[in-house]
C-alpha cells in the first residue's frame, strides 16, 4: 500500500517560513520524481518544485529564490523548504511521486500565511 504523509503545515506571518515534510511508503522511493503541488482556493492545483532522482529540481517562477525543494532516499522523505512567504503562498500543498504511468499523492497540509 502506497503511502505519502505530509506534515510541517501551519500558519505564519508574511515573511516566515515553514518546512513541509513527506514520508513515503510503499513505493521504491529513489525511483520516483517527488513533487509539491499547491491549490488555493477557488483555484487549480499547480506544481510548486519537483526534484528527479538524480536530485534535479525544477521550481515554479512563483517561489524561484524562496522555495527549496530536497530529498533523502535513506529516508524516504522529500522536504519543501518554504522562506519568505508571502499570503499569496496561502493553499494546501500535496506532496506527490510520479513513476513512469504511476502517480501517487499525499492527503494534503495546509499552509497559511497571514498576519
Amino acid at each position: 500500500q502506497v503511502q505519502l504523509v505530509e506534515s510541517g503545515g501551519g500558519l505564519v506571518q508574511p515573511g516566515g517560513s515553514l518546512r513541509l515534510s513527506c514520508a513515503a511508503s510503499g513505493i521504491i522511493f529513489s525511483t520516483y520524481t517527488m513533487g509539491w503541488y499547491r491549490q488555493a482556493p477557488g483555484k487549480q492545483r499547480e506544481l510548486v518544485a519537483e526534484i528527479t532522482p538524480s536530485g534535479h529540481t525544477n521550481d515554479a517562477d512563483s517561489v524561484k529564490g524562496r522555495f527549496a525543494i530536497s530529498r533523502d532516499n535513506a529516508k524516504n522523505a522529500v522536504y519543501l523548504q518554504m522562506d519568505g512567504l508571502k499570503p499569496e503562498d496561502t493553499a494546501v500543498y500535496y506532496c506527490n511521486a510520479i513513476w513512469l504511468y504511476r502517480a501517487y499523492w499525499g492527503q494534503g497540509t495546509q499552509a497559511t500565511v497571514s498576519s
